[in-house]
């Protein structure tokens, strides 16, 4: 754990939640949220999905849904309650004295601006500087949060840049002002290890430098217990424990902090089992290559993957990792018979899938499946979730159970 910037505390806490509750079309689901956090500090929000965490985030800045209401309680920044400001009060906030680093970074950027435009948008809000010093402050800032030839960059457009390199984005918009608060609603969840560990080290740095309160809320219970000061652990939109990590950490109070805990390998020491087939491999992958065509007069070629072997034996679980670029999707893509290597093969059962079209390879489906990293994008919003389950039943099975919403 970083150890905590040292600011006076005499001033009030940055943000105080007080007896918060939060309500969807009249339902409670935020309940007598009450934790405050000094300049310089990071809380951490932890808990599993649906327990109330990114509501109670978007209700600090005032970006609940439009079916979202906060019922009773205080928020208040730098001592004075903003709860029931107006979204034209609240504008005069955002990105200049509390920003937000979403989620998601594919749907929190504009696809029709460059991602230049979009960083310097916070600085025509709030600063309205010259515009030679405004565009040498965008640079900065990518430059500031990892991007690579970051005056290339501030040219190109949302989709022209990895998952990482968008959510990077996002952060630099976060950080343009150095705001007293920064809200982190997982803010690594799309990024690799490597480029995660330099996000949440800038993060850090802020508030060191500033004194930035952070708002960590996260799932991943290992990068809580290494960034944050304090821990506050939520089920069911409401809060089970909350204290120094170190403590909660050592002696969780309530049972479920306890469970939590005993859950992840890494803070409870024990190491899941490996299971060891005796079988041949269920997968078989031999001297994968695929490159792809940069374009340009002399069509340039860049080697996403080259002569890549392994095998997966049943029932045991292998870890892809490296960094943005490095080449793990295109792998996967090509594993799943949606791209077509440029040499080598890959067997399932000893079948060489690269070779199948058609019927067959529409059959491959049933054998190998993909889960996506981003739910948001992933999922039909024009379907029910009855709709989607249902749907590769009744691609494969023609009775599929006689299934009813």
């Amino acid at each position: 754990m970083n150890a905590q910037a040292t600011f006076t505390h005499d001033a009030p806490p940055v943000l105080e939640l007080e007896n918060v509750s939060i309500a969807y079309d009249g339902k409670p689901v935020v309940h007598n949220v009450s934790f405050s956090i000094n300049a310089g500090e990071v809380l951490a929000l932890v808990g599993e999905s649906g327990s109330g965490k990114t509501t109670t985030a978007q209700a600090i800045i005032g970006l609940l849904a439009e079916n979202g209401h906060i019922e009773q309680g205080e928020i208040r920044l730098n001592g004075t309650d903003i709860s029931q400001w107006s979204q034209r009060r609240l504008d005069a906030l955002r990105g200049a004295r509390i920003s937000l680093i979403p989620q998601d970074p594919t749907s929190s950027l504009d696809p029709v601006k460059t991602i230049g435009s979009q960083v310097a948008e916070i600085l025509d809000i709030h600063q309205r500087l010259p515009r030679a010093q405004r565009d040498a402050r965008v640079v900065e800032l990518l430059s500031r949060v990892g991007l690579s030839h970051p005056e290339q960059r501030a040219k190109q457009y949302p989709h022209e840049l990895s998952g990482g390199m968008k959510q990077r984005v996002l952060i630099a918009i976060a950080i343009a002002l150095q705001p007293a608060l920064i809200i982190a609603d997982e803010p690594t969840s799309a990024l690799d290890v490597t480029v995660q560990k330099r996000i949440l080290d800038l993060i850090d740095d802020l508030r060191r430098e500033f004194g930035t309160a952070v708002l960590l809320v996260t799932h991943d219970l290992a990068i809580a217990a290494e960034r944050a000061d304090r821990l506050l652990v939520f089920r069911h939109g409401k809060v089970q424990e909350q204290g120094i990590t170190a403590e909660v950490l050592s002696a969780p109070k309530s049972d479920y902090t306890r469970q939590l805990f005993a859950d992840v390998p890494a803070l409870s020491g024990r190491h899941r089992a490996q299971i060891r087939a005796a079988e041949d491999p269920v997968l078989v992958v031999e001297n994968i290559t695929h490159d792809f065509t940069l374009g340009g007069k002399n069509q340039a070629a860049f080697r996403a993957v080259d002569h890549v072997s392994f095998s997966i034996s049943r029932g045991t679980t292998h870890s892809l990792v490296g960094e943005s670029g490095s080449g793990k999707t295109t792998l996967a893509r090509i594993l799943l018979g949606f791209q077509k290597p440029d040499s080598g093969r890959v067997l399932i059962d000893g079948e060489d899938i690269t070779r199948l079209k058609g019927e067959p390879l529409r059959q491959l489906r049933k054998k190998i499946q993909l889960v996506y990293q981003n739910p948001f994008a992933s999922l039909d919003p024009s379907q029910t979730l009855f709709k989607v389950i249902e749907e590769p039943l009744l691609n494969f099975e023609k009775n599929p159970g006689g299934c009813t919403p």
